[in-house]
């Protein structure tokens, strides 16, 4: 049997370590355009706030880890072409030009995604940079050493990420972003006011609801970020408004959301039978609604590389589908998130209740307590857990993991008020916080004196 995986970062480099242990007599080959693979791009900002010493443990695979599991590796090579219908790929090799056909019998699509490049005048002034792989990383570093003045375009994970490193390196930082707030996908308006306040507190410049219009320039430098309510004196643009799906070499041979991004079944596979997809070249089945969405996760990359690889052959392990669970770490505050928000739901039309809990992590008469807030997101009819979001300065984000497992399972408020939590005054209260939440949804019902 051979096996051709297109892209080797997460997804490709889970589907591909499985796939040597599980089918030793396979052939395998990896065409990756990169020198590198598995680069964790979520650890760019702690690279570039030089809380990451090594670079070179942002990586937790290598091309020379690979071979040794027998898998050809292809580094610095672009596919070109895919014939799904003839199984074969068309290469070029980025060093030497030269291109080749290759043939297979599986092909795993890892492709991953880009960061979206919007058609702004002045775009390809120098020192507008990206956010995504190890190399722009190290550009980023460098050009930062020399700036002033930083711009940060797109208030998500990874531009709040880096806005926050950027201030503590001693940079005047400027976060511009559509929308009226940052981190508007994943956590509520009470949370990221919390955020905000802090960023605010140590003289970050937050530009929402303004749309880059145009970069101005001197010397073929960027100097100006022009957007619709002003302009801002820039030395350095990180450009952070999101991503899309690398899947143009499959576009018309199997099907896609209208994003392109890549639709499987719960095995992997897509519309045709010998092609799988992974990573953050695909759709995700998201539970919390029951649809196909975009939700590039690293965490989603590698659980679908691995099913991917168990059901090469034939069908084994299901992909059981995913909340979009993730955490954050800003200025000393652990935030994460799972399952719809209220803007979210809102969005969806999904019809939802909430309830908020504001409680210590640990007994009043313990040395050190900290606040932790929790809201959590129900259906009005069944109670089903449909989200959740919590912030402290305590690390109590696991909570978080806790109800991602509750909404995968369809489980209920009424059900997590009494789900056995040990209790120990270092750690919690006799009555935890998630049974506290159901509790709060129960009270509609029946009021429960708490001890």
């Amino acid at each position: 049997m051979k096996i051709i995986v297109i892209g080797c970062t997460h997804a490709g480099t889970a589907a591909v370590k499985n796939i040597a242990t599980l089918y030793p007599d396979a052939s395998i080959t990896v065409y990756e355009k990169n020198d590198n693979v598995s680069f964790l791009s979520c650890g760019i900002a702690l690279y570039v706030g030089g809380v990451a010493k090594d670079p070179t443990q942002l990586f937790y695979s290598s091309p020379e880890e690979l071979r040794g599991l027998g898998v050809t590796m292809n580094m610095k090579h672009e596919v070109l072409f895919v014939d799904v219908e003839s199984k074969n790929v068309t290469v070029k090799n980025l060093e030497t030009g030269k291109i080749t056909n290759d043939t297979f019998d599986k092909l795993v699509m890892s492709t991953g995604s880009w960061p979206i490049i919007p058609p702004i005048d002045g775009i390809k002034l120098d020192n507008i940079l990206l956010a995504k792989n190890y190399h722009q990383a190290n550009t980023i570093i460098e050009k930062a050493k020399e700036a002033e003045n930083i711009t940060v375009i797109g208030a998500g994970y990874i531009g709040v990420e880096l806005v926050e490193a950027f201030e503590q390196y001693g940079k005047n930082v400027t976060l511009i972003d559509g929308e009226d707030r940052i981190l508007n996908k994943y956590l509520d308006k009470e949370f990221t006011d919390i955020v905000e306040d802090e960023f605010v507190t140590r003289g970050i410049t937050l530009a929402m609801k303004q749309t880059v219009t145009q970069f101005k320039g001197e010397n073929g430098k960027v100097s100006k970020v022009v957007t619709t309510k002003g302009e801002y004196d820039t030395d350095l643009v990180i450009l952070c408004v999101g991503f899309k799906p690398n899947t143009d070499l499959l576009k018309g041979q199997i099907d896609m959301l209208a994003n392109g991004a890549i639709i499987t079944n719960e095995y992997m596979q897509t519309s045709h039978p010998d092609i799988f997809a992974a990573g953050d070249s695909c759709a995700v089945w998201y539970n919390p609604t029951m649809e196909y969405r975009y939700i590039p996760l690293a965490t989603n990359a590698v659980r679908m590389g691995t099913i991917a690889a168990h059901n090469i052959v034939e069908p084994r392990v299901k992909y059981v589908g995913t909340q979009g669970t993730s955490g954050l770490h800003i200025y000393g505050l652990n935030m994460a998130s799972t399952g719809l928000t209220e803007t979210s739901a809102q969005h969806a039309g999904v019809p939802y209740k909430v309830v908020d809990v504001i409680e210590n992590n640990r007994p009043e008469f313990m040395p050190s307590f900290d606040s932790v807030k929790l809201k959590v997101l129900y259906a009005p009819d069944t109670k089903r857990v449909l989200g959740a979001q919590l912030i402290s300065k305590a690390d109590m984000t696991q909570m978080v993991n806790t109800l991602s497992v509750c909404i995968q399972n369809h489980m209920t408020m009424d059900e997590l008020s009494f789900v056995d939590f040990f209790f120990q005054p270092h750690f919690n209260k006799p009555w935890n916080l998630l049974n506290q939440a159901g509790l709060a949804a129960l009270e509609s019902k029946k009021t429960l004196q708490l001890v």
